[in-house]
């Protein structure tokens, strides 16, 4: 997120042509605000288990770990999170459609076991390029998410032979949990443009909203605001959320004015990633704001892992040791906090 938001256009914040693809499809602010109210404030963390070093590996059968995630999601429960939010993969879909929703549904069970709510989300523009199934890399030392995988990848993600099997992947994924109330939401595009791609994803995040909207599930559907320069994404964004999801990394101050801006849409707002300590985006600040603005709370990172996001985006630390602060993440991969002060003060604020 970067200060450049403040002169981003408020005209695009009521923009309603021009963006749409079937407008009448898009929940009215009514009907957001009607289900935000359903839900107790939205607290979590953007989730992997921490034996996964990606997508993946956390989803394909081999290393799809349900203990693993049994233990970690009751760590999220004891600090009083109630939703997580779930990368999917096309690729784990595409090698084993049955068993990758038989998974899901082994995930949604045993998150209800522990009164979480999680979303998910389809497409992600971020990290490695060309996602490959099976026997996935190791960790790189010191390296922040150097196993990650974007989905479809690139240059998959922009070209219209694949479009198929992606709009089957989603509407098969859909149509089979589209009812289901152990899910929050589906957060359809993880920073669409990222990775110098920018308005060339605009095509791609069109269609996987024209997919959603022809099953049309209960659950709302939306694709967070990441980069205010990216005008185009941002205007298609806003308007074809059901719900308004962003990611905001900046200190107190200039993530509360985003907020302000956000907030003249009128529908409800989930913060789907903060929290990098060594950027001053922290809990002890962020958190209490986030529930006084009655904004959802997901931060990015959980649990020490083969993700490596204890280091910073670009800060490497090539022998492997420990950075002076984590960047993210709140527990060490046994489950104790990595400063039981901050846990103690997040369960302050969740569980009040």
């Amino acid at each position: 997120m970067k200060r450049a938001f403040l002169v981003f256009s408020f005209s695009v914040l009521c923009m309603a042509a021009g963006s749409v693809v079937a407008q009448s499809k898009v929940w009215s602010a009514e009907k957001a605000n009607a289900w935000y109210q359903e839900h107790k404030w939205l607290t979590g963390a953007n989730y992997i288990p921490a034996n996964a070093i990606n997508q993946l590996e956390m989803w394909q059968a081999d290393t799809f770990d349900p203990a693993t995630i049994d233990k970690e999601l009751g760590w999220a429960e004891s600090i009083g999170f109630n939703t997580m939010r779930v990368f999917l993969h096309s690729v784990a879909w595409k090698t084993d459609a049955v068993g990758f929703k038989k998974r899901i549904d082994q995930f949604l069970t045993i998150a209800e076991k522990h009164h979480i709510q999680p979303l998910f989300v389809f497409f992600d523009d971020c990290w490695n390029k060309v996602p490959a199934a099976g026997r996935q890399a190791a960790p790189k030392p010191g390296i922040h998410n150097s196993g990650w995988e974007q989905d479809p990848g690139q240059p998959a993600s922009t070209d219209p032979a694949n479009f198929p099997l992606l709009e089957r992947y989603v509407k098969d994924v859909l149509t089979a949990f589209g009812h289901d109330r152990r899910i929050l939401l589906w957060d359809l595009y993880n920073e669409p443009g990222n990775s110098g791609k920018g308005d060339s994803s605009l095509v791609l995040l069109s269609k996987v909203f024209e997919w959603a909207w022809a099953v049309r599930p209960d659950q709302p559907v939306s694709a967070g605001l990441w980069s205010w320069e990216l005008e185009k994404l941002n205007a298609f964004q806003l308007t074809n959320s059901d719900v308004i999801t962003y990611h905001d990394y900046e200190e107190l101050p200039w993530h509360l004015r985003v907020i302000e801006l956000l907030k003249a849409n009128g529908k409800p707002l989930i913060c789907t990633e903060y929290m990098a300590r060594t950027r001053n985006s922290r809990f002890s600040t962020i958190l209490p704001m986030l529930k006084k603005e009655k904004v959802g709370a997901i931060n990015w990172g959980f649990v020490e892992g083969k993700t490596n996001t204890i280091y910073a985006w670009d800060t490497p630390i090539p022998d492997g040791g420990q950075p002076m602060e984590w960047f993210h993440d709140i527990f060490r991969s046994n489950g104790a906090p990595y400063d039981v002060r901050e846990t103690d003060f997040i369960k302050s604020v969740t569980l009040k």
